[in-house]
């Protein structure tokens, strides 16, 4: 029931052949397809302590994307590993990590001081639904949306978030903008200064409304830091 195992892959022809023969024996007994075997030390080098967590974003992202990387510098596999007592395979070409009637699994093995073994086993998570965002018609004040969205505002000081949120209110108003589009725009594109404020609203109006409370440096459904 896994298809990939990341090993730690120490490079040697002592730690190898050890790490080799487990997963032979473990993994690669029984199997109708064979076990697919590579380490993300030959992609990135080795990271030491972090060895163990890259290998788990490696077959993170290896599921994610449907594709088992290829291991690199592997002329031939170790002649010092009986690799016919199992069907394990090195992988030294990308491959397609194709889906199957069940979740994509995958061990990795990381090493510690003096040969101590961690080994987990990552399964492929549900898919989650995405929530659509339902976008009314527009209205005088501009559009609405279903959900409350926030405007992030931030200033160097409480005067120029003051200033910033006036700015605002006579930008939006009249032209007719998507209270998603500006938050998206509010939070990407401008800097996070010392002094902020979030107003929340489900219309350009309401939104509209926070900011002139900000401008005007009253409190009333505003969170300000």
């Amino acid at each position: 029931d896994v298809d990939v195992v990341e090993a730690h892959g120490t490079g040697t022809s002592l730690g190898d052949p050890i790490e080799a023969q487990a997963l032979l024996a473990t993994y690669g007994q029984g199997r109708d397809v064979p076990l697919l075997l590579g380490s993300v030390k030959s992609n990135i080098g080795h990271t030491q302590a972090a060895a163990g967590v890259a290998g788990i974003i490696k077959m993170i992202l290896a599921m994610r994307h449907g594709t088992v990387p290829a291991t690199l510098h592997v002329d031939e596999p170790s002649s010092h590993v009986d690799w016919s007592s199992g069907a394990v395979e090195l992988v030294t070409a990308s491959r397609e990590w194709p889906g199957v009637e069940r979740p994509r699994r995958a061990g990795v093995s990381s090493f510690g001081i003096s040969g101590t073994n961690a080994h987990v086993v990552l399964e492929q998570p549900e898919p989650e639904a995405v929530p659509e965002v339902a976008v009314e018609p527009e209205s005088a004040g501009g559009a609405s949306v279903a959900l409350p969205v926030p405007w992030v505002l931030s200033g160097r000081s409480e005067r120029g978030l003051s200033g910033q949120a006036g700015r605002l209110v006579s930008f939006v108003r009249g032209r007719g903008l998507s209270p998603v589009d500006v938050s998206w725009s509010l939070v990407t594109s401008r800097a996070a200064l010392e002094h902020r404020a979030v107003v929340w609203g489900s219309s350009v109006d309401e939104l509209v409304a926070g900011l002139s409370a900000v401008a005007e440096g009253r409190s009333a459904g505003v969170v300000s830091v």
